[in-house]
């Protein structure tokens, strides 16, 4: 099963850029930029890495966050990430990335976007990797700095083919930022969100009606309402899953308690996807192989989150038409 899900070619539509940031590279960078950061090695980072819910995470995350000012830093900190991809055999990657975190310090927008861009480009020459970008409010922050920073993105909207909402769920529903996401499918971008990971099935169904968001990102709290998961299977909305997320921030206990293969076999379009593989211990092989070894999947069920994701992704029809034939390719071979 292992050999089967590395060479599966994958689809990741759930990944924060700045969660890939490695211990080793954060020392590298905070020497380069002469930051200091509370930790004296690697190890006493990932030390650290034991969290007991969402917010306990995303403390240490921003902290995280503060060694990245230049450019470099971040073309760096992609290239990196895009590397991973190359090794896990993922084909196409959504990247979310969080320029509020940035701006707030004083980074320019622009320095953002051409770090990124440039490690992005480079790896479809170079890897073969296509790619897209997501823009995500931080919505911990008010609706006036979402605002600000959609208009810091306008030079950048070819760049940019989606806006999406993450940070802290709890006490921050989605109808908080209805305007600013009006205003973006106004401009022409795609909407997903963060939604029904620890806050209710409800923030899901506010998701869809009020943020009209093409995909829901995590969306496992859906169990919780039988008349959402009808929903979500007849309109074939899709549900971008990050397993070793779930477990490493105790949204389930263990990982043969996650709902993501039974929402597969009732006909939910999930994928499987790392959200922050730094912090939570794994890339896509891994949550794969999480997956696998918890639950007992097929060939076929094991290929269809890369079907569900393709189907589900941002790219151009003639990109979807690609990668489905190398999926199809592979599975016939088996």
């Amino acid at each position: 099963m292992y050999q089967f899900i590395a060479g599966l070619p994958k689809v990741e539509l759930h990944l924060h850029i700045e969660g890939s940031l490695e211990p080793e590279l954060m020392f590298e960078l905070a020497q380069r930029n002469n930051i200091d950061i509370p930790f004296a090695n690697p190890d006493e980072v990932r030390a650290a890495y034991d969290f007991s819910n969402l917010q306990s995470f995303l403390d240490i995350y921003y902290q995280g966050a503060q060694v990245l000012v230049t450019e470099r830093d971040f073309y760096d900190l992609t290239w990196a990430y895009m590397l991973r991809c190359k090794a896990d055999n993922v084909l196409h990657a959504e990247l979310f990335f969080d320029p509020q975190t940035h701006t707030a310090r004083g980074i320019g927008f622009d320095t953002v976007m051409k770090g990124l861009t440039k490690a992005l480009a480079k790896a479809e020459a170079e890897l073969g990797i296509s790619s897209q970008l997501i823009l995500c409010f931080l919505r911990h922050l008010d609706e006036l700095s979402a605002f600000d920073t959609l208009q810091q993105a306008q030079l950048w909207k070819e760049k940019i083919v989606a806006v999406g909402l993450d940070s802290s769920e709890v006490g921050h529903p989605p109808e908080k930022f209805a305007r600013v996401f009006a205003a973006a499918r106004e401009q022409g971008y795609l909407t997903v969100a963060h939604a029904g990971e620890e806050g209710p099935s409800s923030n899901i169904i506010d998701a869809l009606d009020i943020l009209q968001v093409s995909r829901i990102d995590h969306g496992v709290r859906c169990v919780d309402d039988p008349q959402l998961v009808a929903r979500l299977v007849e309109q074939k909305v899709h549900l971008t899953i990050c397993p070793l997320s779930n477990t490493k921030l105790k949204v389930f206990d263990s990982m043969d308690q996650h709902n993501i293969v039974d929402l597969l076999r009732q006909g939910v379009s999930v994928g499987i996807n790392a959200d922050d593989p730094a912090y939570f211990g794994g890339y896509m092989n891994d949550n794969f192989n999480a997956v696998a070894s918890a639950h007992t999947l097929s060939h076929k069920e094991l290929a269809n989150f890369t079907y569900n994701a393709i189907d589900a992704s941002f790219c151009s029809v003639g990109r979807k038409y690609e990668l489905h034939q190398q999926l199809q390719a592979y599975v016939d071979n088996q």
